[in-house]
């Protein structure tokens, strides 16, 4: 969430086939093409895929969401994944915020003019 400023809604809607790995890249699906994922936050996001929670119950045995909820065959909810974020300290709009004025530094200005309407 905070390295590509997506918002919580779109987060919970990852699977685990939006990860891919190309050589020593992983690629991570939030439009086409795949972005990139910059190291540490590519093992991060390994470990996330093997080791989501919840996995164990009889209603997600076969679950392909990345962030499983209670409820079978339903993603977490976005305002769970807000309180978990919370919970570790991180204001969540302020990061965000933050997070979206340096993709804007980074992006060639036609990009960041579309992006942004």
């Amino acid at each position: 969430m905070l390295l590509s400023a997506q918002p919580a809604s779109r987060i919970v809607r990852l699977t685990v086939d939006d990860i891919t790995r190309d050589g020593d890249q992983v690629l991570l699906r939030l439009g086409d093409p795949p972005v990139p994922v910059p190291e540490p936050f590519a093992a991060l996001l390994l470990a996330a895929a093997d080791q989501r929670d919840n996995m164990t119950t009889t209603t997600n045995p076969h679950s392909p969401w990345l962030f499983p909820g209670r409820r079978a065959g339903q993603p977490l909810h976005p305002g769970s994944l807000l309180d978990q974020i919370r919970a570790l300290g991180i204001p969540n709009q302020a990061a965000r915020t933050a997070t979206l004025r340096q993709l804007v530094l980074q992006a060639p200005a036609p990009v960041a003019a579309q992006a942004l309407g």
